[in-house]
């Protein structure tokens, strides 16, 4: 278990949207220090990529945006409190956490 102290290597996936204005590829490793978040995590993209603040979260509220997604281990996370820790495989970095952009039409 990673306690507060420890460091963890965090694999994120993107949306390709978000790897294009990012000029990065769709997967990237994070370093992040503390608890293992979904807030932790996308503190560490947005310093990371700037250029991504605002369109993962509004940058006033912090939460994510209607049409973004969070998954990781097979499970839908975009309605956990964004403080809950992830799951153990993420942290280990056996498994990525997923940003998805979700598709709406008629």
């Amino acid at each position: 278990m990673t306690s507060a102290s420890s460091t963890a290597r965090v694999r994120v996936e993107l949306p390709s949207s978000l790897c294009r204005l990012a000029c990065i590829d769709c997967e990237v490793t994070l370093k992040i220090t503390g608890p293992i978040t979904q807030l932790s995590v996308l503190d560490a993209l947005e310093a990371r990529y700037p250029m991504l603040q605002g369109t993962i979260r509004d940058p006033l509220t912090n939460l994510r945006r209607p049409f973004i997604r969070f998954f990781a281990c097979g499970e839908d996370l975009s309605h956990l409190p964004p403080s809950d820790p992830l799951p153990q495989p993420v942290v280990e970095g056996a498994q990525p956490f997923l940003i998805i952009g979700a598709i709406a039409g008629g």
